[in-house]
């Protein structure tokens, strides 16, 4: 074949594979692990230890959810985490929470509700090593959190709620041993004062930090399974400039997760 007959075919099969459109469902489901996890609420208020004091020394199920769809070297994830923590405790201590004091043996019911929608963009940075792809983006992440305590009676309650975006740099990479088996790694980090991002007059500080290691076995060119283990960690401290009370809007927060899933990917041509 003469050299720019074999050029032109080339390029032809170069360019039907840029422009080919492909989306990948993947689930994933396992337990969580409370690692470390502490919150406070007004500068008067208790530093409390979610998982010596709150019952959060048990495990907790966890399901996740993405979308991906990719177009030549670039790729889109949409991702849903649904995440909620409930549990219930009888006080040794007395516990303030924005003003309210919680007397030591008192039955509580206590809820730490994160669920977060995030939207990605992946740029590969690799095209001829078809054994290792390397992908670096940014996301944009929607915190939605729903904090609360309340006595089982009923009499006491304290509830804590925000939304708001965050943005977030993202690196992930994948590596074929012999097919067909892989491992990878993804991380989505975070660490800057929100206020810088924001605007606002008063300095908070947030991070988040979504980073995971897994090993998998692709049964065909479409579907795949994977074991994951991932840390999901962060928080925020400092005075929200929206304050209706009670409380000064002082917030301390910091959570540190391990979870461990298995999971399925399946590519739609």
């Amino acid at each position: 074949m003469p050299c720019s007959l074999f050029a032109q075919e080339m390029n032809l099969k170069t360019g039907e594979n840029l422009n080919k459109v492909e989306l990948i469902a993947s689930i994933e489901a396992g337990f969580l692990s409370v690692l470390s996890h502490k919150v406070q609420f007004s500068n008067s208020g208790d530093y409390f230890d979610y998982k010596s004091d709150g019952g959060q020394d048990v495990l907790f199920p966890v399901r996740r959810y993405s979308v991906e769809i990719r177009k030549g070297r670039n790729a889109v994830i949409l991702l849903y985490q649904p995440l909620g923590l409930k549990t219930q405790v009888l006080l040794e201590n007395d516990l303030t929470v924005d003003d309210l004091t919680f007397p030591a043996s008192t039955g509580i019911n206590l809820l730490y509700n994160f669920p977060y929608y995030r939207v990605s963009y992946l740029r590969q940075l690799n095209t001829k090593n078809e054994s290792f792809r390397l992908e670096v983006g940014a996301s944009l992440q929607l915190r939605n959190t729903t904090i609360t305590f309340e006595s089982i009676d009923g009499s006491l309650f304290r509830t804590n709620r925000n939304v708001g975006p965050v943005p977030i740099l993202k690196l992930r990479a994948r590596k074929y041993f012999d097919k067909p088996f892989f491992a990878e790694f993804e991380a989505d980090g975070f660490y800057a004062p929100v206020s810088y991002i924001n605007g606002s007059d008063n300095e908070v500080t947030g991070a988040i930090l979504d980073a995971s290691v897994r090993s998998g076995y692709e049964f065909n060119q479409n579907s795949s399974a994977f074991l994951n283990l991932r840390y999901l960690g962060g928080g925020a401290v400092g005075t929200s400039d929206n304050v209706d009370g009670p409380g000064d809007g002082y917030v301390r927060n910091w959570l540190h997760f391990l979870t461990v899933s298995v999971g399925m990917t399946y590519k739609f041509d």
